[in-house]
């Protein structure tokens, strides 16, 4: 049972003088109000009040306990008015995490926007490129770009995360400009470490294929498969909200546009729905409403 029920009834038969008027009091019945009293009684393994069948007073037990517990009962509703004011006011402090490109490209400047609307909320941002634990690493929120999440989180769909395959032109007047998935074999491909074998997954014709590239440079962190691009090391895939601008300004080149790379959900994962912290709540939200729609906000100019 309840304790904290069963002390407010306690105190309640103390202040009123009978069980009857402290059930009345805290609209139960009388019954419930006595197993409250017994129920208390057995876990502090003491008799609390004597009980006759025209009244009830304190036993030496009960005497030294009902301050205590009433102190018990102030505690409880200081705490419950703390947590009814967190729930309230958009105060408190975010621990964030996101790739690196992504956080640059989008994520700050959304985050500013952010906390000018929220000046309390402190936000701590976590810059890696790979999946965080939540628990361990204290964060309170991912946004993670995968079409894979961990089983024990919970995730909201942002946005779709499209990339293109692209190359200085200085490069592609040096090497010759593809036609064919097939011909990228034939280019050096500045590629993602990651996993045993380097490959580009491209959508044509509603089917799916997988091409073999090979080249001599590659990163685990997109920034750098950018900034090899931009120098002409190569030809690489990289997400549309990291390279919109150089694409706009020609200074990479979009390279076999009939062929798309596979796209990628874009996610805010966080530990639990329950008891959600207000700022968090607030913050997936203001991304959901950012970066929602059928087209992200970066591919609109594209």
């Amino acid at each position: 049972m309840d304790q904290l029920s069963a002390i407010r009834a306690f105190v309640e038969i103390v202040d009123q003088g009978s069980l009857t008027r402290a059930a009345e009091h805290l609209d139960l019945s009388r019954a419930m109000v006595s197993r409250h009293l017994e129920s208390l009684e057995r876990w502090l393994g003491a008799r609390l009040l004597h009980r006759t069948t025209r009244r009830v007073s304190l036993s030496a037990a009960g005497e030294e306990a009902l301050p205590r517990l009433r102190q018990m009962l102030e505690l409880a509703a200081d705490l419950q008015a703390l947590a009814g004011v967190r729930r309230s006011e958009a105060t408190g402090k975010l621990r964030v995490t996101t790739s690196l490109s992504f956080a640059l490209s989008v994520l700050t400047p959304m985050l500013v926007d952010f906390q000018s609307r929220h000046p309390r909320i402190e936000i701590d941002l976590l810059t890696v490129d790979r999946a965080v634990d939540l628990v361990s690493e204290r964060i309170d929120l991912a946004v993670r770009i995968t079409n894979r999440l961990d089983d024990g989180v919970v995730a909201r769909r942002l946005a779709t995360c499209r990339s293109v395959l692209c190359a200085a032109p200085g490069y592609l007047a040096t090497r010759g400009t593809p036609s064919t998935p097939a011909e990228l074999q034939a280019h050096h491909c500045i590629t993602h470490a990651f996993g045993t074998r380097a490959e580009y997954r491209l959508g044509h014709a509603g089917r799916v294929l997988s091409q073999a590239v090979r080249g001599s440079l590659s990163s685990n962190e997109t920034a750098v498969v950018k900034q090899a691009a931009l120098a002409g090391a190569g030809i690489a895939m990289l997400p549309t909200y990291f390279v919109g601008d150089e694409l706009r300004c020609g200074t990479l080149v979009r390279v076999l546009p009939a062929y798309e790379p596979e796209t990628l959900g874009i996610h805010a994962v966080f530990l639990s729905r329950q008891h959600q912290p207000l700022p968090l709540k607030l913050l997936v939200d203001f991304l959901a409403e950012g970066l929602g729609g059928q087209v992200a906000p970066w591919d609109v100019l594209l």
